[in-house]
């Protein structure tokens, strides 16, 4: 069984040089994952199911839809719709511009939950 000091340095040692050869993040958290995997003598099945119960958990599933409720915001308009709005109701208040983007935030969690 592999040292599990240098199987970290290997892992971080990895990551560190595939960033800096400008490697994408996805690639470089990949292969680093299977190398320090091949190091300690695990199976890359073992790899891959690890990855795959990763994405089965439910909350990650609300990241997509997040992201593309955002852009339906705004690329539709919703979203200047709504701070104006907010900056008409709260906009003349001191510290107003603080407050209307708590308010916005509000809008913004409702519609999109």
């Amino acid at each position: 069984m592999a040292d599990q000091s240098a199987a970290t340095a290997l892992l971080l040692g990895s990551f560190g040089i595939l960033l800096l050869l400008q490697v994408p993040i996805t690639f470089t958290l990949a292969i680093s994952a299977v190398v320090t995997a091949a190091y300690l003598g695990l199976p890359l099945m073992v790899v891959v199911q690890q990855m795959v119960q990763g994405v089965r958990s439910f909350s990650l599933l609300a990241i997509p839809f997040f992201i593309i409720a955002g852009e339906m915001m705004g690329q539709g308009g919703i979203s200047r719709r709504l701070i104006l709005f907010s900056n008409l109701l709260v906009g003349r208040i001191r510290g107003g511009l603080a407050q209307v983007n708590c308010l916005a935030s509000m809008f913004f969690g409702g519609i999109s939950g």
